[in-house]
């Protein structure tokens, strides 16, 4: 078999030959015979069906697998007339021609490798900054915001009609065309009146309520509510208020302390600095996400100068294809149907973005080899769990969903690239 290797870049070549016909008929007839002894058919003793009912039941497959044991000799004679090592590669070859002739298949395939780049000068990157620093306002604000959250309601001393910002106690029972539904009933309920809570409307229609007064608040689900059987529906509800209640002082001191720390030694001091922590904490990584990584990514890209494996490029492409698709409508959609010309175009205006992010991926991937930064799976599976119950997601769904749609390599690469520059930039605990 003549191989011929024609090399692109450093990271590309391309392997010509062609795949000739007798060799693969060879393969063909190599393949049933081995065949021949594993299929089973009726009114053959196993083991001994002929190659040519063999032939004749599965011609088609024993063809294609013939085809490709071919072109995998072609291939492994290439990347070993380039002197590539086959651990190298990456992703899988694309092919450039596929053509049947009656001497064989003419086949060019390219087939790309993990670049190989000096690291020399990365640290140069590194922006110039000054940790954030909180300020005595921004504490006792913090501290007066924790504790009034803390601070207790209670029931208002002289009877009144309620009013925006008020807590009320109230029990209701909802009810669409006169039926009750399924988890619209509660008694003894606190619900702050301008909180959102509540479908929109309901709570304006608390305000000028006296005590114990009984009333029908009217209020239409909205369209995109996660019940389906209430979507859209008018319902009304049943009120009645039991009491308006009104939150105590809120008091700064070392019960605080104790209580949010729950800790019965803390002192307020204590709680002044974790707080004072917190909030510089939430201003650096602001700071970061917003500035420092950025600017870092940009600066490495730019810096070194490598040559890419297309077939990567192209799969970063097609993602960012795929990610504008799910924004068009269906009208903008169908103009870019059967219309090769406005999907180059299309293919064309990110393949820049694309190619940054192709090669920040490999500079991130050698420096954290370098670094020697590791994130196992454990921690990705920590870090999406404790960022579903921030969110009030069920952690579990989350996880799945991520599974399912192939995202855990990209939450780890995040994470490695957040502790590599972490480390760049001296910000390790």
């Amino acid at each position: 078999m003549k191989v011929t290797v024609n090399k692109v870049d450093d990271a590309n070549i391309i392997v010509s030959g062609t795949l000739d016909a007798a060799a693969i008929d060879a393969n063909v007839e190599k393949l049933a015979k081995q065949a021949a002894k594993e299929v089973k058919v009726d009114g053959f003793r196993a083991g001994k069906v002929p190659v040519a009912v063999v032939k004749q039941m599965h011609g088609d497959k024993l063809a294609q697998d013939a085809e490709g044991e071919a072109l995998r000799e072609l291939i492994d004679a290439g990347i070993a007339e380039a002197g590539i090592n086959a651990a190298d590669m990456i992703g899988q070859p694309s092919f450039k021609k596929y053509e049947k002739t009656d001497a064989g298949i003419e086949v060019e395939v390219e087939v790309s490798t993990r670049p190989e780049f000096d690291l020399e000068g990365y640290m140069d990157v590194v922006p110039t900054f000054e940790k954030p620093k909180a300020d005595e306002k921004e504490v006792e604000a913090k501290l007066e915001e924790m504790a009034k959250e803390q601070a207790p309601f209670t029931k208002i001393k002289r009877k009144r009609m309620v009013k925006d910002g008020d807590m009320t106690l109230i029990d209701f029972e909802g009810f669409v065309d006169g039926v009750a539904f399924d988890g619209g009933k509660a008694e003894n309920f606190n619900l702050k009146i301008g909180s959102g809570q509540f479908i929109p409307g309901f709570e304006e229609q608390i305000i000028g309520m006296k005590y114990d007064e009984q009333k029908d608040v009217v209020v239409t689900f909205p369209e995109e509510y996660q019940s389906a059987e209430l979507a859209g529906k008018e319902a009304t509800f049943k009120v009645t208020l039991h009491e308006i209640q009104e939150q105590a002082e809120a008091e700064i001191n070392d019960e605080l302390a104790q209580k949010l720390l729950n800790d019965e030694k803390a002192t307020l001091a204590e709680l002044k600095e974790k707080v004072t922590v917190q909030i510089e904490t939430a201003a650096l990584s602001k700071v970061y996400n917003e500035d420092l990584k950025p600017k870092m990514v940009e600066a490495l890209v730019n810096k070194f100068d490598i040559a890419l494996p297309n077939n990567i490029v192209d799969q970063e492409v097609d993602a960012k294809i795929n990610a504008k698709a799910q924004e068009m409508t269906e009208e903008e959609l169908a103009t870019y149907k059967d219309n090769e010309e406005k999907i180059n175009e299309l293919r064309d205006s990110v393949r820049a973005d694309a190619i940054d992010s192709v090669k920040a991926t490999f500079i991130v991937d050698a420096l954290a080899k370098k670094e020697e930064i590791t994130v196992d799976d454990q921690e990705v599976s920590q870090a999406i769990y404790y960022e579903a119950m921030m969110s009030g997601q069920d952690p579990q769904q989350v996880i799945k969903y991520y599974q399912e749609n192939n995202l855990l390599p990209a939450v780890k690469m995040g994470m490695i690239e957040d502790k590599l520059f972490g480390k760049m930039l001296g910000l390790e605990n």
